[in-house]
C-alpha cells in the first residue's frame, strides 16, 4: 500500500474531523483576507469537502 493509499483511507474513516479542519482553515482564511476573497475562498471549501466525501466521507458536505 503507498503512501497515498493510506491517506486515503485516513481520511475516509476521519472524514468528519478533515471536514471540520477544511471549514475553519477556510473561515480564517476568510477573515485573514479582510472577507475580500469570500467567493472564492466559499468554492475552494465546498470543493475540498466534495473530494473528501469522495473518499469515503458523508455525501453532503458542510454548507460555506
Amino acid at each position: 500500500m503507498g503512501i497515498f493509499d493510506k491517506a486515503k483511507d485516513v481520511i475516509g474513516q476521519h472524514s468528519d474531523k478533515v471536514e471540520e479542519g477544511i471549514a475553519k482553515i477556510s473561515d480564517l482564511a476568510d477573515e485573514k483576507t479582510g472577507h475580500q476573497h469570500s467567493d472564492r475562498i466559499d468554492q475552494g471549501e465546498k470543493l475540498a469537502q466534495e473530494r473528501v466525501a469522495d473518499l469515503g466521507g458523508p455525501s453532503d458536505p458542510h454548507p460555506a
